[in-house]
């Protein structure tokens, strides 16, 4: 039991080191999506495996923007079988390419990637892929874990060197965090946590930028409340020219 408190206080800590030490990158992150929305172009977030999750989190859920269209290539979620193949593909080479020649991203939009290690050349030839079309990249990763591990891509660079705002999770070298007794393996990851109240805190900042502006922020209502289901269908008639997973 004692080990669970630990690795809940250890989280709480790393979420302080965000707080205080990557606002101003999370602000210049919410700048560029405040921007993207008012110029009517176009957010989309992409991870692969587990890294994915937070491109489900930021996805069509409440309190959540309307204008963000996730990436879920079926080789690198969580469903596919074998489970392995997700690595195979992380590291396939102009694989990423593929996946950002076939999205709807054009110039001015921008992608978020999130990937922990940053190394993976799917990641990384997404991200370049974007550039050359004049979208603007943001990662969220872990730059710590990235300093230690070598490119896996031929440019030899991981991610937090290729995108123009980076937000560093803050977390552990190879994320899990947990070393207990007996174990050469650490166990518990942060990633998930970290990553998830990241995006959140960049969408309260959206929001709060835009009504600061006068404009009305295009966030979904739950579902399950009464009125939901016609909000929400209205605020994605209005931005439907934003979104693409309809």
């Amino acid at each position: 039991m004692e080990n669970s408190k630990l690795y809940i206080e250890h989280v709480i800590e790393l979420l302080h080191a965000i707080a205080n030490e990557q606002d101003v990158y999370v602000q210049q992150a919410s700048d560029l999506l405040v921007e993207t929305i008012k110029q009517q172009h176009s957010i989309f977030i992409f991870g692969a495996s587990h890294a994915g999750i937070l491109a489900q989190e930021m996805f069509y859920r409440t309190g959540g923007l309307v204008v963000v269209n996730p990436i879920l290539p079926r080789e690198v979620m969580l469903d596919v079988r074998p489970i392995i193949q997700t690595s195979q593909m992380e590291r396939l080479a102009g694989y990423g390419k593929i996946l950002a020649d076939n999205s709807k991203m054009k110039a001015h939009d921008v992608l978020i990637i999130h990937s922990v290690s940053g190394r993976n050349t799917i990641a990384i030839d997404m991200a370049l892929e974007a550039k050359k079309k004049g979208i603007a990249v943001i990662a969220i990763t872990n730059v710590t874990y990235s300093k230690q591990v070598k490119s896996r891509h031929a440019c030899g660079k991981n991610l937090y060197q290729i995108a123009d705002i980076v937000i560093d999770n803050c977390g552990d070298f190879e994320d899990s965090c947990m070393l207990m007794d007996g174990m050469k393996q650490k166990v518990a990851p942060t990633s998930t946590i970290t990553g998830a109240a990241i995006i959140n805190s960049l969408v309260i900042q959206v929001v709060e930028k835009l009504l600061k502006q006068q404009i009305e922020p295009p966030i979904f209502h739950s579902a399950n409340v009464d009125g939901g289901d016609a909000f929400n269908k209205a605020l994605i008639e209005k931005y439907k020219d934003q979104i693409f997973y309809m």
